[in-house]
């Protein structure tokens, strides 16, 4: 049986111009035979724990994944196994709303020095915008201000931020446009930080839940914080949305989203990285906020993801031996390839990057798209 799955693994990578035992980057090394069962009977769970306990290598693993969903490998193998039971479990619980703070628990609180070596100056986790940016924290600040001019930021006004991280977006709000905020979320490290770290501005950071907010503000944004949401909550979480938001006020949806629709996030990214997370995809969007938000605005920079993802890597690769003794070598493995297979999917085109604007009834005259 061994054999034979070798066999059809090796078939298979050939298709993508993918070599075992090549020397080009993206050719793997097998360091261990049972490597090819565990991938056939374990799908993408199987191959990214593998990579964890050092079964294979690869020199360049984004281009190794790249070449394999381009060449839409994936398809050719049976159903995975545990993208099935993912989804089973979603459609008969809702874990997103059980286990709400699982996520900053497991992921956004394992360290802010990981974090603060890894992202840029103000400690951004979510895609830049490259369009003219050269480098990280560039690009960074690029986003931070095209959401502010998308949703047209004056001083004095409100702002909420649904999902604020480290605080980076409130700060800089505050510091350019002279805005109040308050922003929330479930990693108690990244609240503390951002309390830490706010000077005299006048902004704060919660440790709730959005469902928990009340009050209304003049602008609302939710930055790399909806694909945590889950499917079942993404109509009750708009209509929040609505309530919180005043009748003339912007609201700026960022979010990572598929292609098509589904009930689950992938096992591997399940499991190791973002717990009960999952992407939307346009029609369970649309769907949900139906009736409750008019869409003024939808603008896809994917591909600036691949890039992010990329500089984080290096971030991180420059940093890791400092790191190493506090982690161990297994995370180190683990994030590397997070980082990696991520950008992989980016850049194959199979998941998006949408910044999305949102008004309560429309905007009179229309609005005016920003790029």
């Amino acid at each position: 049986m061994s054999s034979r799955f070798k066999s059809f693994i090796t078939d298979l990578l050939r298709q993508a111009d993918i070599t075992i035992g090549g020397d080009r980057p993206w050719d793997i090394q097998v360091h261990d035979e049972r490597l090819y069962s565990r991938v056939m009977t374990q799908g993408s769970l199987g191959l990214g724990e593998a990579y964890m306990d050092g079964w294979w290598d690869c020199e360049s693993v984004d281009q190794f994944l790249y070449r394999v969903l381009t060449s839409d490998l994936p398809s050719k193998v049976k159903i995975d196994p545990g993208l099935a039971l993912l989804t089973l479990k979603a459609i008969i619980f809702n874990p997103q709303r059980a286990r709400a703070r699982e996520v900053g628990e497991k992921h956004y609180d394992i360290g802010n020095d990981l974090y603060a070596r890894m992202l840029d100056p103000r400690m951004i986790y979510s895609c830049g915008y490259w369009r003219e940016a050269d480098n990280l924290a560039d690009a960074q600040e690029a986003k931070l201000d095209l959401i502010c001019r998308k949703i047209g930021l004056k001083e004095g006004q409100t702002v909420l931020d649904i999902g604020s991280g480290w605080g980076g977006f409130l700060k800089f709000a505050a510091e350019r446009y002279g805005v109040k905020g308050i922003g929330i979320t479930v990693s108690k490290e990244q609240a503390r930080y951002a309390n830490d770290t706010r000077g005299n501005l006048p902004i704060e950071t919660r440790l709730m839940d959005y469902m928990d907010l009340d009050g209304q503000f003049d602008r609302i944004v939710s930055i790399g914080m909806f694909e945590h949401v889950g499917y079942k909550n993404y109509a009750p979480y708009f209509a929040k949305v609505r309530d919180l938001l005043t009748d003339d006020g912007l609201f700026l949806l960022h979010t990572i989203g598929g292609t098509l629709s589904r009930r689950s996030g992938d096992p591997w990214i399940e499991k190791y990285v973002f717990p009960n997370g999952m992407l939307p995809s346009p029609k369970q969007v649309t769907t949900a906020v139906e009736g409750k938000l008019v869409m003024e605005d939808w603008h896809n920079f994917g591909p600036d993801y691949d890039k992010t993802l990329m500089a984080w890597l290096s971030n991180f690769d420059k940093a890791w031996p400092e790191l190493r003794d506090a982690y161990g070598d297994r995370f180190g493995r683990m994030w590397r390839y997070y980082l990696q297979c991520c950008a992989a999917i980016f850049r194959a085109r199979w998941i998006h990057l949408w910044q999305v604007v949102y008004s309560k009834d429309g905007i009179k005259g229309g609005y005016d798209s920003i790029r």
